[in-house]
């Protein structure tokens, strides 16, 4: 696949056998008369080279084709979940092939913050909605917040910051109230048996520190390495024997929170997603997810 400052050439012949393990899920010839089949390979090394660069669609090497067809493309397999599909495959791969840090590796947390180019404000009254992250939002996931409209990427991402669900909510959206939903869409698939859903521990900063997010992972036999704030361990403090005993996590343990933080560094290489140009949330979401399925391809190569 197309990654980094790579050109079309370049990748051919060194990523064959990750192509090879997502090549089914896309689209392919169906038998009818008509235009030839675009080359679903070439269709997403365009797609990735835009969103890489951040040029407009219309600017698009003349070695992608016509600039329409890889947008159209690239609206198809956002709007009927194509990249989720494929993302949830390489989740089970990793998960088969003990890839996923499952253990004292989990950072969830939303961080950067993009800022767009819509010049209109968004819809007042109406608010995203993250239980369906296939559905367009009313607002479009657009938010006026101190900089202006903007937009939050929230991900979910395992001990060695390979992204594992990913939302998108407006600028001023809170990044606590997203831990839930965050795992509350986590599903990888195994062979045999149920999906698993949670993870052994959680890791996360002062901001995570509440009632309702300590109660939900203590009720799901999760381990949260989160920090209690100083406000917090005063309110606690004068409420005596009514305020709960104090708040325990393993410091050292904590220092490794910084995961996500690479993470978003490797996310906001692409220029196309540190700067969001597309209107619908879908569009740009599907981005992200491709940009995950990347790195999971570039992961599984060197598993055992």
């Amino acid at each position: 696949m197309l990654s980094g400052n790579q050109t079309l050439h370049q990748t051919r012949g060194d990523s064959d056998a990750q192509f090879a393990l997502i090549a089914d899920l896309l689209p392919g010839p169906t038998g009818r008369k008509g235009r030839p089949f675009a080359d679903a390979r070439t269709m997403i090394e365009g797609i990735v080279y835009r969103y890489r660069t951040g040029i407009a669609w219309r600017d698009l090497p003349d070695a992608f084709g016509p600039w329409q067809t890889v947008w159209a493309w690239h609206r198809r397999l956002a709007g009927d979940g194509t990249w989720d599909v494929v993302l949830d495959r390489l989740l089970t791969a990793a998960d088969a092939a003990g890839a996923v840090d499952w253990w004292c590796r989990w950072t969830p947390r939303s961080l950067m913050r993009i800022s767009t180019r819509r010049t209109s404000p968004a819809p007042q009254g109406e608010r995203s909605n993250y239980t369906d992250p296939r559905s367009e939002p009313p607002d479009h996931g657009f938010g006026r917040s101190r900089g202006g409209l903007s937009t939050k990427v929230h991900q979910l991402v395992d001990g060695r910051g390979l992204p594992l669900v990913t939302l998108i909510t407006p600028g001023q959206a809170g990044d606590s109230p997203m831990l839930l939903p965050l795992l509350g869409c986590l599903r990888v698939a195994r062979p045999i048996g149920r999906p698993r859903t949670r993870p052994d521990r959680v890791r996360g900063d002062k901001a995570y520190s509440s009632r309702a997010i300590r109660q939900h992972l203590r009720s799901r036999g999760i381990e949260s390495v989160i920090p209690e704030p100083r406000d917090q361990q005063g309110h606690r403090k004068r409420r005596g024997s009514r305020g709960g005993r104090p708040v325990t996590y393993d410091p050292v343990d904590y220092k490794q929170r910084n995961v996500i933080e690479r993470g978003f560094c490797r996310l906001k290489q692409w220029r196309g997603l540190a700067t969001r140009y597309d209107k619908l949330a879908i569009v740009y979401r599907a981005a992200v997810v491709l940009n995950a399925v990347i790195a999971w391809l570039r992961h599984l190569p060197d598993t055992p």
